[in-house]
């Protein structure tokens, strides 16, 4: 394989190549296949799809989320993904910027819930010197569970006139983090409406529950070099080092090599990973017996 190669498979599968994507059924279907995207590219950028790329058709002059609000490009991208949201063919996490959404396809977030989420989401969070939530983020949790889903005007108004917007920020962002909550909806003139993810989708939150974080890793990493064609071991561990350390991701990459599930491409002087490949699975995809990476979802068939 050589560099225009690879560059050539990737803008073929992020829809780079003019392919645009504009109905909700393309949406889904470009998430399936790549597994998850950011919404806007970032600075500096992560090695991943984006989903206004899909949509342009393109990856030249994309905005970022500082300038959004101005393009027209970025305000259809974002309504389709809201409907992607809404249909819960897509969910949001935030583990990269809380400005710009990370979207994962419905059969990938279970996993990711493995890695970030709680182990007993029905459990409320409690403030105090030593946890990782304020007390106005919990107090919000409460709100959120008895009331929800509910904008983020309603939620303030609701918590009292005294909190201010850059602490209903952070307080949201902590929960969200973990995964505690989630936007469901946007409305105009209303914001984001949120929720309790473990009500929003208890089948994916079950799931992830009982997924270990061994076996998520490894799935995911796999999804990772599928959506890449092929990456470097540095690309891989830059990308989840968001949410998980660097240690666990090599010993996983390490795991995927022993058991045969990953292999080395040669691009240029370049020794890069991919997904291994058998003469009957044409495409980079995880075999459904594997013992490392047995969950791992299959990305759909274009068509």
């Amino acid at each position: 394989m050589t560099d225009s190669e690879l560059q050539l498979a990737r803008l073929q599968k992020w829809h780079l190549d003019g392919a645009t994507v504009r109905t909700a059924e393309q949406g889904a279907a470009f998430l399936e296949s790549v597994g998850f995207c950011l919404l806007l590219p970032m600075r500096p950028a992560v090695a991943v799809p984006t989903f206004i790329g899909a949509w342009v058709g393109a990856d030249e002059n994309l905005p970022t989320y500082q300038h959004a609000y101005a393009d027209q490009r970025a305000t259809d991208a974002s309504e389709l993904m809201v409907r992607l949201l809404r249909q819960r063919v897509a969910y949001e996490a935030n583990l990269f910027d809380e400005n710009n959404a990370f979207l994962v396809a419905a059969s990938v977030f279970p996993f990711f819930y493995a890695l970030v989420g709680e182990r007993n989401p029905k459990q409320a969070p409690k403030g105090g010197p030593r946890s990782e939530y304020t007390q106005l983020a919990c107090d919000a949790f409460d709100v959120i569970h008895r009331e929800g889903p509910i904008s983020k005007p309603k939620l303030a108004q609701t918590l009292g006139g005294g909190v201010s917007p850059a602490a209903l920020d952070h307080a949201l962002q902590q929960l969200w983090s973990r995964l505690r909550i989630t936007r469901v909806d946007y409305k105009a003139g209303e914001g984001s409406y949120w929720d309790v993810l473990y009500r929003w989708a208890p089948e994916a939150v079950q799931e992830g529950m009982g997924l270990s974080i061994g076996e998520s890793l490894s799935a995911l990493v796999s999804r990772y070099l599928d959506c890449m064609v092929a990456a470097e071991q540095d690309d891989v561990e830059n990308f989840f080092s968001h949410f998980v350390s660097r240690s666990r991701v090599r010993e996983a990459i390490h795991a995927l090599i022993a058991a045969r599930e990953l292999s080395f491409a040669h691009v240029g002087s370049r020794s890069l990973l991919q997904v291994a490949q058998t003469r009957a699975e044409p495409a980079p995809v995880v075999r459904r017996n594997s013992p490392i990476a047995r969950r791992h979802p299959r990305p759909a068939s274009k068509t």
